[in-house]
């Protein structure tokens, strides 16, 4: 793991799960998340999801292996073998994860295809079971991110027996994602979108369970909502705004957890990404590997468009280094030093 940077010392933190970035799949990689605690200090990040299959018989190392800078960091699973996940779950504990979370949401084929994902909400006593195997395993907080329903099972009474069953095996916080899934008619994406948000059942968990800890997700695209939000709810989860437009994250902070420390420019983002992007590079790695989660950095800026289109078209030329993203930021009017 790279040496720790002074400026991103981890900052004393009593309720991380406030504001979380969505785990999401071949986007919150290392070098995503890197690039996100640059612009937060507080909000918990996740990995994308690692299956059980992955840890057990694979690249344990490629797949765990983060930097140090990215704590409060949660490691995403996506199984249903309580043992194995158990094991998993040890795993991350050993690697220094400050949380285990259970994928119950992802209604994509493939994931259901190895009995995991959104359709174990049809199986509440085996989600409970998975959750008392790892919470026996582990001292870190084991979670679960689930969605409101699956199909025709979407009525309150079985998701408030779902929620109540898996609080029964050790779950304590649940991320809830205010849609339910259809588990075949739609791909993942329109999974997404098309099923409407229903806020007020994630409301209505709070005020049945007060004793256990909910995180709404699921369309928040600014901090006004999320602050509307969060005198329901103990903390919310944003995904596809964080990515596409990361410099949302910035005023997350100050905004969401009261710190007092001033707000990065772009620009001093940049400039602090510089030294890892160079470490990266001298260890092999691609510069469209770091770069491509910068797309979105000048959104809505003079040259945003111009700095994203650059990128895109040259960070993945054989042999591109750092020029090119000094190159792209011109366009920007931003100066870096």
């Amino acid at each position: 793991m790279p040496e720790q940077n002074s400026h991103l010392t981890a900052p004393t933190i009593q309720k991380p799960y406030r504001f979380c970035v969505a785990p999401m799949m071949d986007w919150t990689d290392r070098h995503c998340r890197y690039f996100h605690r640059l612009l937060t200090r507080q909000a918990l990040l996740y990995t994308e999801m690692v299956t059980t299959g992955a840890l057990l018989h694979g690249d344990r190392p490629h797949f765990l292996a983060f930097n140090p800078e990215e704590h409060p960091l949660a490691l995403q699973l996506g199984g249903s073998h309580p043992r194995d996940l158990a094991v998993c779950a040890k795993m991350a504990e050993d690697y220094g994860y400050d949380e285990v979370n259970l994928n119950v949401g992802c209604p994509s084929d493939r994931v259901q295809n190895g009995r995991f994902g959104a359709c174990l909400m049809a199986e509440p006593e085996l989600v409970a079971d998975c959750v008392a195997a790892m919470a026996a395993a582990v001292r870190i907080p084991v979670t679960v991110k689930t969605r409101i329903g699956i199909d025709d099972q979407d009525s309150y009474p079985e998701l408030a027996h779902f929620i109540a069953t898996v609080a029964e095996g050790g779950c304590r916080r649940f991320i809830v994602h205010a849609r339910k899934a259809w588990l075949s008619g739609l791909s993942p994406k329109q999974n997404r979108e098309l099923p409407p948000l229903r806020y007020e059942v994630v409301y209505r968990l709070k005020t049945d369970f007060p004793a256990l800890v909910f995180v709404l997700n699921g369309g928040l695209a600014s901090l006004g909502e999320i602050e509307a939000a969060l005198p329901l709810v103990d903390g919310v989860m944003v995904g596809r705004e964080a990515y596409y437009n990361p410099y949302f994250l910035a005023t997350v902070d100050q905004r969401i957890f009261g710190d007092k420390k001033p707000v990065l420019t772009r620009a001093e983002v940049v400039a602090r990404l510089l030294p890892y992007l160079r470490q990266q590079l001298a260890a092999g790695g691609r510069l469209n590997g770091v770069t491509r989660h910068l797309i979105g950095l000048f959104h809505g800026q003079y040259g945003g468009r111009a700095f994203r289109r650059y990128l895109s078209e040259n960070a993945t030329k054989p042999g591109a280094d750092e020029s090119v993203l000094w190159q792209a930021l011109t366009f920007t009017r931003h100066d870096v030093y």
